[in-house]
């Protein structure tokens, strides 16, 4: 009996810690975005710096184009598979002219965001991570507190803006890479007309989607922004700490990129059918 209340507190006490995590964090994500505003206001070149470090990426990334180069091979490819699969799924029921209708539906509401997503974790998220993650075990962020620099704004709220300016010209990188690599694997590789193709592709591609499109993106990436510095900012145990902090961001945020994408699909398109197929 007495184990038994020992195991049912320490239980109690275990829920109410993480309780009490969930919280602390919901509040730090709160004081991030509020700080977001004084980081407009006070810290424009730092929030230039942040924008051009996660665009064009520093030292060796930056020989490969940074966040930019990613984000467009990982949604060309993603584009081209999308043609491939459908031209072989539809070409087995008579009606691989529609493939066209698929990379215009399933590029633009699925394929193009989630990897985008999948790309700001990887490359901007795991780097803000990392960088917050270095300088709280080597005491930057102390010492911004002690020169009365306050480190949030500075830190955090700079990095929050810059990944939201970044995330709109980056996607937008990203869907013309997912159209184009759909396009040249259907016309060029797999053989179908171009006519046919570009007929189908215009016809079944809703402005509106587009627009919806660019706004999950600039959700998801608010949210990774948030996580990765929130796990940054909050990291200890040195070195090996932060590569622990960036590995669980990375995790939490591509699990968000999916909720994210789940969520607003159903609240955009769970009730309505934007596109009639009849015979």
């Amino acid at each position: 009996m007495h184990d038994t209340t020992v195991r049912v507190r320490r239980r109690a006490r275990r829920a109410g810690d993480a309780i009490d995590r969930v919280g602390e964090d919901g509040l730090f994500v709160l004081r991030a975005l509020v700080s977001t505003v004084r980081a407009v206001r006070s810290y424009r070149t730092e929030t230039l710096r942040v924008l051009a470090e996660i665009s064009f990426g520093t030292g060796v990334l930056a020989a490969v184009g940074g966040s930019v180069a990613v984000l467009g091979f990982l949604t060309m490819f993603a584009g081209a598979t999308v043609a491939v699969q459908g031209f072989d799924s539809l070409g087995s029921i008579g009606v691989d002219a529609l493939t066209g209708f698929l990379a215009a539906y399933v590029n633009v509401r699925v394929v193009a965001p989630v990897t985008a997503g999948v790309g700001l974790a990887a490359t901007v998220g795991a780097g803000t991570t990392a960088a917050l993650g270095a300088m709280r075990i080597s005491e930057e962020i102390d010492a911004l507190e002690v020169m009365a620099i306050r480190s949030l704004p500075y830190l955090v709220g700079t990095r929050i803006v810059a990944g939201l300016i970044a995330v709109v010209p980056l996607y937008a990188l990203s869907l013309s890479t997912s159209f184009l690599a759909s396009r040249v694997a259907t016309v060029v590789v797999l053989g179908q007309s171009s006519g046919v193709y570009d007929h189908y592709f215009s016809t079944f591609l809703v402005p509106s989607d587009v627009l919806w499109s660019f706004l999950q993106v600039i959700v998801i990436g608010l949210a990774v922004m948030a996580i990765h510095t929130l796990y940054g900012y909050r990291a200890t145990g040195g070195p090996a700490g932060v590569g622990i902090a960036t590995g669980r961001a990375v995790r939490l945020s591509l699990v968000t990129v999916v909720l994210v994408t789940l969520s607003l699909s159903l609240a955009l398109y769970g009730a309505t059918r934007s596109i009639h197929l009849a015979a």
